[in-house]
């Protein structure tokens, strides 16, 4: 008997969440990087702009931070319903 996933994905998937993590963290760099250049020459509109993709920078990495510390072996709790199992189309 083959045990049933709760999901639709392959059996071995895996995120590259450090490799997420890195990439938040560049741009993180550059987005802190344009807003305070852009506020200091004078460009509010452009300087609000890198500020709100620094915002939406920093929740990302939050998100990725709380992944990484939950570990590999995660799984929801019986509060959160299954997916229900992929239909199998006959060839």
């Amino acid at each position: 008997m083959i045990p049933m996933r709760t999901g639709s994905e392959p059996a071995t998937a895996r995120s590259a969440l450090r490799a997420r993590f890195w990439l938040s963290v560049w741009g993180l760099v550059w987005a802190t990087f344009g807003t305070v250049v852009f506020a200091l020459v004078g460009r509010p509109g452009w300087a609000a702009a890198c500020g709100v993709l620094w915002l939406v920078i920093t929740v990302d990495m939050a998100v990725i931070l709380r992944h990484i510390h939950q570990g590999p072996r995660w799984q929801p709790g019986p509060d959160v319903p299954p997916y229900p199992p992929p239909e199998r189309r006959r060839p």
